[in-house]
């Protein structure tokens, strides 16, 4: 991987971006789905403290338990509601305790193996762009439960929308817009030029996690 020489801040000379007025939440998310790159640099040149950090995984923790329980209790499509567990409820409260945890984990493994690779970011500016990036794109999450709730209120006038080629992608598409954005956070903290390597070893991963779930499962 290649690394950018430049650093994030300087004390004698500050991007512009360094020096407007730091936008609200919702400005915030907009220029991260424009330039996340950008994004993480800004977020990491004010120094968040842990306790900001803890709220945007806070925050998309809620994202995710609502996008889940829209996707698994209130409107699950027929091929899903067909394979899912009796204590569907508890599985999911599990989930959403365990995700925080799983992101602390993430952005310490995320470090290592940065820093392995040359990066020059360290384990709170990768905790910064994981957890960033965790917030970031839930929204899309969001709208993927969205789609799962139109199918399920659909298939009773189109059958064929019950098909899992149909029914199952609106449970697993808001894992795409994550890894994107959690890897181009971390190539920006670790000052690397390219995001693609970043996403590729993220998408490696949770295929072979998901892999090791279905065989543990079975």
């Amino acid at each position: 991987m290649q690394v950018l020489s430049d650093h994030v801040s300087s004390p004698t000379r500050s991007p512009a971006w360094e020096a407007e007025v730091p936008p609200d939440m919702n400005d915030r998310i907009l220029e991260a789905w424009r330039d996340m790159s950008a994004s993480t640099r800004r977020l990491l040149a004010e120094r968040p403290s842990e306790g900001r950090l803890l709220f945007f995984v806070i925050l998309s923790d809620a994202i995710f338990f609502l996008s889940w329980t829209l996707k698994t209790l209130l409107a699950p499509t027929s091929a899903v509601a067909e394979t899912m567990p009796f204590d569907v409820a508890a599985l999911l409260l599990a989930a959403i305790l365990f995700r925080t945890a799983s992101l602390y984990v993430l952005a310490a493994l995320a470090a290592a193996a940065a820093t392995l690779c040359g990066g020059v970011g360290s384990w709170r500016d990768t905790r910064a762009a994981v957890f960033w990036g965790a917030l970031v794109s839930a929204p899309f999450g969001l709208l993927a439960a969205g789609l799962a709730v139109v199918l399920n209120r659909a298939e009773a006038s189109l059958p064929a929308l019950a098909d899992p080629l149909f029914a199952l992608p609106p449970y697993y598409v808001g894992l795409v817009p994550f890894l994107w954005f959690v890897a181009a956070g971390i190539a920006a903290a670790h000052r690397f030029e390219r995001i693609g390597w970043s996403f590729l070893t993220l998408s490696v991963a949770a295929v072979a996690l998901s892999l090791a779930g279905v065989y543990l499962s079975g």
